[in-house]
């Protein structure tokens, strides 16, 4: 069995890649909408890229738990 702190490490970079991910599909879907001339959505989609990077900062730094 892995050790908790190796779990714990693979678990962070799971969580890692995911708002990654996460970030890049929001980045297309605000080019999508920005298209679309909808500006609200893009204005929405937008705040949550922001969001999506803030969290992955957070993230990196170690200040953010996954699951909290």
């Amino acid at each position: 069995m892995a050790p908790k702190v190796v779990e714990k490490d693979i678990d962070r970079l799971a969580s890692l890649e995911n708002i990654a991910f996460i970030r890049q599909m929001l980045a297309e879907l605000q080019q999508m909408a920005e298209r679309e001339k909808a500006e609200m959505l893009s204005y929405l989609i937008e705040m949550a890229y922001v969001e999506a990077g803030d969290l992955q900062s957070r993230m990196h730094d170690g200040s953010v738990e996954h699951g909290n």
